[in-house]
C-alpha cells in the first residue's frame, strides 16, 4: 500500500496573511522554529515565504547606494522587488508549490526536487490549507522495519496482486534493500512484481536474482542479472 501525502503531513500549519508585516514574520519563524511558512489569502495558499525570503531584505535593507555596482547588477529583478517588500505578499515566492493529501509520498518527493523546495503546503480541492510535508516527512517512510516490508511484499504483491504462489519467490530484506529470487511463471510476470516492489515505501533498492524460464523450453535457467 503506497504512502499518501495525508499519512505523514503535518498539521496544524504555521501561516500569516498576505498583508503580514515584516517584523510578525520573523517573530513567527524564531518562535515556531520553522523556516518557512505558507502565505493565504482568505484561507487559500497563495504563496511561500522562507527564511531566505526574509534575509534578502534584510540584507539589502540600507539600499543600494552604497553597494559596488557589480554586485548590484548581479542582484536578480526579483530579489530587489523582494529587497524593497513590507508584506507577506511583497515577499513571498509565488505561485506556491502545493500537493493535494491523497498524491503519494513518492510524488511529493518528485515535486521538492522538481522545484528545488524543502516543504510543500498540502491543499484541498479549494486549495485551501489542509496540512505541510516536509523533507523530513518524505524520509518517515523509510523507517519502517524489514520485517513489515517483506510482509507486504509477500502477501500483497506476490500473492494478492499477481496470485502467484509465495513460495515460488524468495524476498529478503536487509536494511530495505530487497533481493528477489526463484521461478516467476513468465519474465513479463517476474519484471512486473520487481517493477511493483520498487514503489514499496520503505523500500531502499530492489535487487533482481529471479531465474527467469526460458520462452523456447518453459524450463527455468539463470539469465543475465538486470541492473539493480
Amino acid at each position: 500500500m503506497k504512502t499518501t501525502v495525508k499519512d505523514v503531513m503535518t498539521t496544524p500549519v504555521v501561516s500569516v496573511g498576505k498583508d503580514a508585516p515584516f517584523k510578525e514574520m520573523a517573530a513567527a519563524l524564531r518562535e515556531n522554529r520553522v523556516s518557512a511558512f505558507p502565505v493565504l489569502d482568505e484561507g487559500k495558499v497563495i504563496g511561500v515565504v522562507s527564511e531566505a525570503d526574509l534575509l534578502t531584505k534584510e540584507a539589502l535593507d540600507g539600499g543600494y547606494d552604497g553597494m559596488p555596482g557589480m554586485i548590484t547588477g548581479l542582484l536578480r529583478h526579483k530579489e530587489q522587488a523582494k529587497a524593497r517588500g513590507i508584506t507577506a505578499g511583497d515577499l513571498m515566492t509565488s505561485p506556491a508549490a502545493t500537493i493535494t493529501p491523497d498524491e503519494t509520498v513518492e510524488s511529493a518527493a518528485r515535486l521538492m526536487r522538481k522545484n528545488k523546495v524543502k516543504r510543500l503546503p498540502v491543499v484541498d480541492a479549494d486549495g485551501r490549507l489542509a496540512g505541510i510535508i516536509s523533507r523530513a516527512d518524505v524520509l518517515a517512510v523509510f523507517d519502517r522495519s524489514d520485517t513489515e516490508i517483506c510482509a507486504e511484499i509477500t502477501g500483497d504483491v506476490i500473492l494478492g496482486q499477481f496470485l502467484v504462489d509465495p513460495n515460488a519467490i524468495t524476498v529478503t530484506v536487509k536494511d530495505g534493500v530487497v533481493t528477489l529470487a526463484g521461478v516467476p511463471e513468465s519474465q513479463g510476470v517476474g519484471q512486473a512484481i520487481v517493477d511493483q516492489v520498487r514503489h514499496i515505501p520503505g523500500v531502499v533498492a530492489v535487487r533482481d536474482r529471479l531465474r527467469y524460464p526460458s520462452p523456447a523450453s518453459g524450463l527455468g535457467v539463470l539469465t543475465n542479472y538486470p541492473v539493480d
